[in-house]
């Protein structure tokens, strides 16, 4: 993590030096000293990394590189604010000393760089071999079945796999985040008595993070050779790797093999041992088992649906392993059920978690209710601190040593949100660009750099997906409680976070951040470091009181601040201090009550992303335009209508805002032909979604052009002022990235380029009043998932053609009130999933075909004809749920 200090200082450093002008004599040159000793510190430190824990020496050295790393940054960013010559002759002086400790920490690195200079040329990501953690996997290989629970369902699933399907060739995959029990159920399924009659030939093989291929394939050699009972040929432990390989071709090509490679890292893994494999034809199996879902779909490449997700223990199955290992399979005792199912709840049915806590738990007796309780308050404690927890903290914690430098940061980033929380996708790729954790990549945007870590942590099952759109984007997170508190121990140790919540009485003075979790009390704000302190977030705060000591504390003391989220803080009024916090990047005040900001909103002139969505703000001020780095603007609310609809209502603009030229995001615009804010946003060419409300039918000419200019455009949204004004976008050239297009508008005809929408995922049509069937514009789209028509089609029927919407999932049909008849040929909306029926009262039968449709799972019938949904209940049996009004049935 040290790693990732150093290359954002430097980062800084060379702005520092090769933007600033105004340096005072010889400072540069010192700052340029600074930089080439902490570059080849780097590069050292990406060899060092994760070896600390297991050197004392080097774990205090890491520090010390952390700890003067943040130096420079308070000093760089002090001297930026500083008015005054004195002030300046100051800071420059602590750099002078600054410098000083740079070449102490360089020149023991040099010492450190020849003690291992062996682990540097493997690399990093190796694991030493004298490492004294003894992994327990071993211990996995050795569980009898009636220690195993909820493994029946999985372990006949893939018995299945293996024994069945054809004569070639196939790979298997078991994927899932560590201590699921991946290695146990693969091990009963290989010993398994119908495994281990239908294959002549067996290896067991573990790969694990560091290992010499030479050494597997010897070992996988000796294993085939042992079953058939005939000693090693001579001359094998002379051999070279590939050689070895060369040998187990030979030796399987005619032979029905069972080969497990357990606990793959990396696809180089897969790759340096698939090829002693042969490809015949004689029903061979591989498996293989791996926390990276990108390893295990790459094993299964020829066959993906061999992946299986193994998932988390159900509760009723974590309860009975709970109660296996924390009372001997006794029941638990009705005074300990709370607690007990409190903790078992932090596990979430992780089988390593419920053995190892329930493990600690049944050595300290049923009567000692006090240290049950001290255990579900304070897990985090009895992980780091209890011997018998190691392995559960060492396997968890292999996720995290494993990762890049750039990761690392991000994945303790997760530690400030409070437990079972939903991390938002957006609000977490807005929080690390502004953090400062987003490495620039050429031909990409910061936001796809963090979409791309943010599916780099999916893979590794260190992120779990709490909620994905409609259209297939992901867009929550969660982490598991177990893995959240090894990051908080982490994090603080690093002074990465700290965290402030009612258990806890103040934070620490060196954090870098604080989240400050339930409630704010003013003890906790005392012993920050205000010059160390850039980041303050708060959860589940529910009032700031004129007492606190947090706004007087933003104006005079955290003049550093670059991320405020106090969007779960409650607030009345724009907090007036902090329009001084000059150095703020990232602003966050959703959901609040104030209905208005000031014009000194123009000060924060590094603020990137500006959040205000769900307040009553409806308006910004001209000083608006100054934010020229201003990277997200997102100030909307939405209101119920009459109409079955949440209205969404945006903020009003003053002439000039097209000068925010950075901006990605622009949600909602209300336009006003008369100030020029159509205009405006066509100089806004870095925008990638963009909703403008209010629009009249003469905006149409002025919004077409202004569009044409945004190639980069993935989301647009227009809506016009009222639902009989028209919409003229027919003059419009859809960006070729378009992904999701809502119209709300009176559209006279559909448009001509509707059939162009070749990358448009989701289609949203309302109020559009069309008088001819407008799907026939929209049944050749090759990605269309979703689409919705809502008193958009005035017509007595729609007809959805063979062959036509191929990938549609979703189908909303919404008030189309003279709607009569369906027609559905055979072969259309081949994956349609779910349709909703919302309001046709017109509609007197459903298609004489709708029963072909065999992936269509929920139908949504919503104030429309009894008889309806009666008849079609009986004629589509296959629906898994048809739902009627608020009733549901079967």
């Amino acid at each position: 993590m040290a790693d990732g200090v150093v290359t954002f200082v430097l980062s800084k450093l060379s702005t520092v030096i090769e933007e600033e002008q105004y340096l005072l004599r010889g400072f540069r040159e010192e700052l340029k000293h600074i930089r080439d000793e902490l570059e080849s510190i780097r590069a050292f430190l990406r060899v060092a990394d994760g070896m600390e824990e297991r050197d004392p020496e080097l774990k205090v050295w890491v520090k010390q590189v952390r700890d003067v790393a943040f130096d420079i940054e308070d000093a760089l960013d002090e001297y930026a604010i500083s008015l005054t010559l004195r002030v300046r002759r100051q800071i420059a002086y602590r750099i002078f000393n600054i410098k000083a400790r740079v070449l102490s920490i360089s020149e023991r690195h040099q010492r450190y760089r020849y003690k291992f200079s062996v682990i540097e040329h493997h690399g990093s990501s190796l694991v030493s071999r004298d490492d004294p953690w003894i992994d327990p996997r071993g211990n996995a290989l050795l569980l009898e079945e009636s220690e195993l629970v909820g493994i029946e369902k999985p372990r006949n699933q893939l018995v299945e796999w293996l024994v069945g399907g054809d004569s070639k060739l196939e790979v298997t995959s078991i994927v899932g985040m560590g201590g699921l029990g991946k290695t146990a159920l693969t091990k009963k399924v290989f010993d398994s008595a119908v495994v281990k009659s239908h294959f002549a030939s067996h290896a067991w093989i573990t790969i694990s993070r560091s290992f010499d291929v030479k050494d597997l394939l010897r070992d996988m050699i000796e294993q085939l050779f042992e079953e058939i009972k005939l000693p090693v040929p001579p001359g094998v432990s002379a051999m070279n790797g590939d050689r070895l390989k060369a040998f187990i071709h030979a030796f399987l090509q005619q032979r029905q093999y069972l080969i497990v490679l357990d606990d793959l890292w990396s696809s180089q893994a897969w790759e340096l041992m698939q090829f002693a494999l042969p490809r015949n034809f004689h029903g061979s199996r591989i498996m293989i088992t791996t926390r990276a879902a990108d390893v295990a779909l790459g094993c299964c490449i020829e066959s993906p649906d061999r992946v299986y997700n193994l998932q988390p223990l159900p509760p009723q199955d974590s309860w009975l392993l709970f109660c296996k290992k924390a009372f001997q399979g006794n029941l638990c005792p009705p005074h300990l059920e709370d607690i007990s199912r409190c903790i078992l709840a932090k596990c979430r049915g992780l089988p390593l978690a419920i053995v190892a806590i329930s493990g600690v738990l049944a050595t300290r007796g049923t009567s000692r209710v006090g240290e049950w309780e001290m255990i579900r308050r304070n897990l985090g404690d009895e992980l780091e601190g209890n011997d018998r927890l190691f392995n559960l903290r060492k396997i968890l914690s292999l996720g995290y040593s494993d990762l890049p430098y750039y990761l690392k940061s991000c994945l303790l980033y997760l530690s400030v949100f409070p437990e079972d929380h939903i991390i938002g996708h957006n609000r977490l790729v807005h929080l690390w660009i502004t953090e400062g954790f987003v490495e620039e990549k050429e031909g990409k945007t910061s936001e796809e750099v963090a979409e791309r870590y943010l599916e780099e942590l999916r893979n590794r099952s260190l992120i779990q997906v709490a909620k994905v759109t409609s259209d297939g984007r992901i867009n929550a997170y969660w982490v598991h409680d177990i893995l959240r508190e090894i990051l908080l121990t982490k994090s603080k140790d690093q002074n990465f976070a700290e965290i402030s919540n009612p258990m806890t009485a103040r934070c620490s003075g060196d954090a870098r951040r604080v989240a400050i979790h339930c409630s704010l009390a003013n003890p906790q704000l005392s012993k920050i470091n205000a010059v160390r302190l850039r980041s303050l977030l708060m959860f589940g705060v529910p009032d700031l009181p004129s007492s606190s000591s947090l706004l007087p504390s933003l104006r005079n003391e955290f003049k550093l601040l670059e991320v405020l989220d106090l969007a779960d803080a409650s607030l009345d009024v724009f907090p007036k201090e902090i329009v001084r916090l000059y150095q703020l990047k990232h602003l966050s005040l959703r959901g609040k009550k104030i209905d208005r900001v000031p014009s000194t909103i123009g000060n924060l002139q590094k603020l990137e992303i500006l959040d205000l969505k769900n307040t009553s703000v409806s308006e910004l001020p001209a000083s608006i335009q100054r934010l020229r780095r201003l990277r997200h603007l997102l100030l909307y609310r939405y209101e119920s209508g009459s109409d079955l609809y949440y209205r969404k209502y945006g903020f009003k603009a003053q002439a000039g805002i097209g000068g925010l030229v950075s901006l990605r995001k622009l949600c909602c615009i209300e336009a006003d032909g008369k100030n020029g804010v159509i205009m405006d946003i066509g100089t806004m060419r870095q925008l990638t979604k963009l909703n403008v409300r209010s629009l009249r039918r003469e905006d149409g000419k002025a919004l077409c052009s202004s569009i044409q200019n945004l190639s980069r455009l993935q989301v647009l949204w227009l809506c016009s002022v009222d639902p009989a004004e028209v919409l003229d976008i027919e003059q419009l050239t859809p960006p070729c990235f378009l992904q999701r297009l809502y119209l709300e508008g009176c559209l006279e005809r559909i448009p001509s380029w509707t059939s162009s929408l070749y990358s448009v995922t989701r289609l949203y049509l309302r109020h559009s009043r069309l008088q001819y069937d407008p799907l026939e514009s929209m049944e050749a789209l090759p990605n269309l998932v979703e689409i919705q028509l809502g008193d958009a089609y005035e017509g007595e029927s729609l007809c959805f053609r063979r062959g036509g919407f191929p990938r549609l999932k979703l189908m909303w049909l919404i008030k189309l009130r003279n709607l009569k008849r369906m027609i559905m040929e055979e072969g259309t909306t081949p994956r349609l999933e779910k349709l909703t029926l919302r309001r046709c009262e017109s509609l007197k039968e459903m298609p004489a075909d709708f029963e072909r449709l065999a992936s269509l799972k929920v139908v949504v019938f919503d104030g429309m004809p009894r008889e309806l949904f009666a008849r079609q209940n009986a004629e589509a049996s296959h629906l898994s749920k048809v739902f009627i009004d608020d009733g549901i049935l079967s």
